[in-house]
């Protein structure tokens, strides 16, 4: 019986569109170097916003799982 090891790091999203989108940057650019992501837990959302009171950039930090290769 095999035995899996998952290691978890935290990222920072930013996207001008929205907190998803935000998330899925995050996990893209992750995507790009690293293998077997297995999931993504948001641990917080943040905004800019402008004088007007629009939020103008959004940011998400994440947690993404990934399991450790033997």
């Amino acid at each position: 019986m095999g035995s899996n090891v998952v290691k978890v790091i935290e990222l920072v999203g930013q996207s001008d569109h929205s907190w998803e989108d935000a998330v899925q940057v995050a996990v893209m650019e992750a995507a790009k170097t690293l293998r077997g992501i297995t999931g993504v837990e948001v641990v917080n959302w943040t905004g800019n916003v402008d004088d007007q009171g629009k939020i103008t950039g959004f940011r998400a930090n994440v947690q993404v799982a990934f399991e450790v290769e033997s």
